[in-house]
């Protein structure tokens, strides 16, 4: 038998209710396989890692997390006003996901747009628009650029606060991203979107410089240069014409969440943190601290980062699929959580239902 220890951030807001529909389902997978056993390991990550201790990252939930397989992440972060109550760098981006990030090197994301036509009236998109669905695998750079460049705050000389931020790449960083975007493409169409701003940022003038002399290895696929702006134009107007979008840390922090708009909610998208040795599971969403406790959260994004953690981390496709499949039944069959559905939708189910109809379906699939 072999033995998985998850690290389980369940997080803030939400993170607690949409984690404990993650366990439920991953008490079925191994129910389900007899030759596998996931050790489960809860720690404080956030803002209630900080009320409880000080740190929005504490020591005790660093070791789980280096012990750990797999680390499966919940939300993070507080409303506007509650996120005063914390110093600045513990506030939970700040002090407990850029270092999660950065300790584990976590340097590719992975967020699938995935919108068949069995959900496609989430979607703010026009049917002629989505018409036989989208299917895009957007994958973002995620530990260089903007996000981890050096900072500098202060009061110049003429006695006015100023800020310095700075955008940093270098090669070998970008050459590992690409590479991922390529070997993905290969997987899928062939067809790679690099996102730049090359006009304008000598930063993706180096990128697509990278991207030119990566594609001599990946001779069968095709580049298609777009410019980040264009790009996200094309996503509303014709998001079928994309296959996989390959782009740095801020230009996919922007474009994933307008990828979430375009399927209606990013409540519909989960996403897959790897790093050269370890890495961590997300639902793309947030906190939702509005609608935290009611039980009206959709666990699909969460379940989903099992599905991508099942595959991508244990080699457990099938059951990965299986898990697909069963969540995309639950909404084939008309059932969702009302911060899906719009006012006056019939078959409107708590949180903890749709997990438990989700589990449903995946125990009646062959394993």
């Amino acid at each position: 038998m072999t033995t998985y220890n998850i690290a389980l951030l369940a997080g803030d807001g939400i993170g607690p209710e949409v984690m404990a529909e993650a366990v439920k389902v991953l008490k079925l997978v191994e129910k389900r396989n007899a030759d596998v056993n996931f050790e489960l390991n809860d720690v404080l990550f956030g803002a209630v890692a900080y009320f409880a201790t000080g740190k929005a990252f504490p020591d005790e939930t660093k070791a789980a997390c280096d012990k750990a397989d797999a680390i499966l992440k919940g939300t993070i972060g507080l409303s506007h006003e509650d996120s005063k109550k914390i110093p600045v760098d513990e506030q939970p981006e700040r002090g407990a996901l850029l270092p999660l990030r950065r300790r584990y090197n976590t340097y590719a994301n992975f967020r699938p747009v995935y919108l068949p036509k069995s959900i496609a009236h989430f979607s703010p998109l026009k049917a002629s628009v989505v018409g036989e669905g989208i299917d895009i695998m957007l994958i973002r750079e995620l530990v260089g650029g903007l996000y981890f460049g050096k900072k500098e705050t202060g009061i110049n000389s003429e006695g006015k606060r100023y800020v310095h931020e700075t955008l940093e790449y270098d090669e070998d960083q970008i050459r590992q991203i690409v590479r991922v975007g390529f070997e993905v493409s290969m997987k899928r169409k062939k067809v790679m979107h690099n996102i730049h701003k090359s006009n304008v940022l000598k930063s993706s003038v180096l990128w697509n410089e990278i991207v030119e002399e990566e594609k001599k290895n990946f001779p069968e696929v095709e580049v298609i240069n777009i410019l980040v702006d264009a790009a996200a134009t094309y996503l509303c107007l014709k998001p079928t014409m994309f296959d996989v979008m390959v782009m740095e840390n801020m230009f996919g922090d922007i474009l994933s969440d307008q990828a979430g708009g375009i399927l209606g909610s990013l409540g519909l998208m989960p996403s897959a943190c790897k790093g050269p040795e370890k890495s961590y599971y997300e639902p793309s969403h947030g906190s939702a601290p509005d609608i935290a406790g009611k039980g009206i959260a959709n666990p699909y994004s969460m379940i989903g980062s099992v599905a991508l953690m099942l595959e991508m981390s244990f080699g457990m496709e099938k059951e990965a699929k299986n898990l697909w499949a069963a969540m995309q039944g639950v909404f084939e069959d008309g059932y969702s959580t009302s911060d899906l559905s719009k006012e006056g939708d019939a078959n409107l189910v708590s949180t903890a239902e749709f997990g438990d109809m989700v589990c449903e379906k995946l125990a009646k699939m062959p394993v």
